[in-house]
């Protein structure tokens, strides 16, 4: 290379690093963009597809028949599992984790095969199993369970006092962590049986009806639950402990609570806020749906969950959400957020269920939007307005609310808080809130002990409004931006005291055509922006010129 050649790239290339110097003062890089979901496992496919092995039956009846050695830290036992086969086959797939031992499983007196893979246990038939046909076997485990997860799975651990205090939490890492069952949301049993053999003096709480204790006369006590509703396995619970009891009545529904006994005198006081909260659920969505088994709250070491019908408690018997007030604005600590919370769960989440993990804002969205209409049942609705708005500075936006179909991966938080954002948008794009409160009262009964998806609930309030509401659910749920209202203000003078504004929306979805309120907040105006420009008068200015962000979750760019 000659030297002017040399120099003339040196020169070059002196003039392109000042030009991004230049332009990296007056433009600052984007930010980069959020990092991407893990990749899913081998684990996390086969415990989230609904292979051919769990499609081939529909599950019926669990009977859950276990001896918990607190001393030991183990479990042993056996689940009856009755199902009925869709389609002839030969095999199917139960869960168990790989961290517990199978002793054996028995069709009848028929010892059976089975192969294991990360999680998976696929049980091989002597025959092949006849469509239409029921059949029944017992799966016999034992061992250990992991301690994993947000809540532990499976916790061995002592109350204050130093008594064994044994709890299940495990809607993240499935239930299979410490029992054998089909471990997936779709396919529920239709009734189960509960019998949990605990040490003399300690108490099991479970889900369903107490049926009754029995001594066994080998220092252990079983205690006998029995569940008549459908049932997910995640909701499945054990509560071992040194438990009092004290009950009380809704109505009809037997109230039932069990916690350590220094907590009784503060339980008592606290847990009178639960007949207020079942009295503004039944209000907008009809009688609690578990009635012939009850309603229980239980004291955990954790801050709660929401195991069906033995709803788990440890919210420190105190207002706001383990003594905080969470959204910040002054309302949470008026009542308990685990009572209101982990309870909405029984309407939305164990009576309506999502087929999916994927579609898990149907459990954690509505259960979000619920805890704002208690607020608006006892405490009005512009407080309902401002609690929920005590959301927004929650919201990461960083990934779509609905994640990949059949991997067991768990949606971002955004779930919770813009899932409800969005509902609340909803209501205020119908405009009419006797006709919201009736299609949110429909909704539920129509889908109450159902497996839905997120195009079940998309479809029916399309059918009941007669709009096409779907780009509005899909850009909410679908995609990671809020809707962004774009205003473009006339510069020129006001003619005869009116200036104009342009307006559209801009979001993912082609289609989006979303109504909301513009201008005056005490004279709103309703107008229909699309993505393409429209043009309005207005006597505003672009500083006076107001859009009802209170409303409706929205981004809003004025120029």
């Amino acid at each position: 290379m000659s030297r002017h050649a040399l120099r003339l790239r040196l020169l070059i290339a002196l003039l392109l690093s000042l030009t991004v110097a230049a332009t990296a003062q007056t433009k600052p890089a984007p930010a980069p963009p959020a990092a991407a979901p893990p990749a899913p496992t081998h684990a996390d496919i086969l415990r989230g597809a609904y292979g051919p092995y769990r499609a081939n039956n529909d599950l019926l009846y669990y009977h859950l028949d276990i001896r918990v050695d607190p001393a030991a830290q183990t479990i042993t036992g056996k689940n009856t599992i009755r199902f009925r086969m869709l389609q002839d086959g030969s095999r199917i797939q139960i869960d168990l984790s790989d961290a517990l031992h199978i002793a054996k499983i028995l069709l009848g007196t028929t010892e059976l095969k089975y192969e294991r893979d990360s999680g998976a246990v696929f049980i091989d038939f002597p025959h092949t199993l006849r469509a239409g046909q029921t059949y029944s076997i017992d799966f016999y485990y034992s061992g250990h369970p992991l301690t994993i997860g947000r809540f532990g799975g499976m916790v061995f651990t002592k109350d204050p006092a130093g008594r064994p205090w044994i709890y299940t939490s495990c809607e993240d890492d499935g239930a299979s962590v410490w029992w054998p069952n089909k471990d997936q949301w779709r396919d529920e049993v239709e009734s189960m049986d509960i019998s949990v053999a605990v040490p003399n003096g300690l108490t099991d709480v479970s889900n369903g009806k107490f049926k009754g204790s029995t001594d066994l006369g080998d220092g252990y006590t079983r205690w006998d639950w029995h569940v008549s509703y459908p049932i997910n396995a995640y909701d499945v619970s054990l509560n071992i402990g040194d438990y009092v009891h004290f009950s009380d009545h809704y109505g009809t529904l037997p109230l039932d609570y069990y916690v350590l006994p220094g907590d009784l005198d503060k339980a008592k006081a606290q847990f009178t806020q639960v007949k207020g909260m079942l009295e503004a659920f039944t209000h907008y969505f009809g009688p609690y749906p578990f009635e012939r088994d009850g309603f229980k709250l239980i004291e955990v070491p954790y801050s709660g969950m929401e195991h069906q019908t033995a709803v788990t408690y440890g919210n420190h018997f105190k207002n706001g959400y383990l003594e905080h007030d969470w959204t910040g604005v002054g309302i949470s600590l008026r009542f308990d957020f685990i009572i209101v919370h982990e309870s909405a769960h029984e309407w939305f989440g164990n009576s309506i269920t999502a087929q999916d993990r994927s579609d898990m804002w149907i459990h954690e969205g509505w259960g979000t939007y619920l805890e704002a209409l208690y607020v608006e049942y006892w405490y009005g609705k512009d407080a309902a307005i401002r609690y929920l708005g005590g959301y927004k500075s929650k919201i990461e936006n960083k990934h779509p609310i609905i994640t990949e179909r059949g991997i067991n991966a768990t949606p971002p938080e955004d779930q919770y808080f813009k899932g409800a954002l969005m509902l609340n948008t909803l209501r205020s794009v119908i405009d009419n809130d006797p006709r919201w409160f009736q299609l949110i009262h429909d909704f539920y009964q129509h889908f109450k002990y159902q497996n839905i998806m997120t195009e079940d609930v998309t479809a029916w309030f399309n059918d009941q409004t007669k709009l096409n509401l779907t780009p509005i659910f899909n850009q909410y749920l679908r995609h990671t931006a809020i809707p962004l209202l774009e205003l473009r203000f006339d510069p020129a003078a006001p003619n005869n005291g009116y200036s104009s504004v342009n307006y559209r929306w801009k979001a993912d979805e082609a289609d989006f055509a979303m109504p909301v309120r513009v201008g005056d907040p005490a004279h709103w105006q309703t107008i229909h922006p699309t993505i393409q420009w429209q043009t309005m008068k207005t006597p505003l200015t672009p500083t006076t010129f107001a859009v009802d962000t209170d409303h409706f979750y929205i981004n809003v760019s004025k120029e």
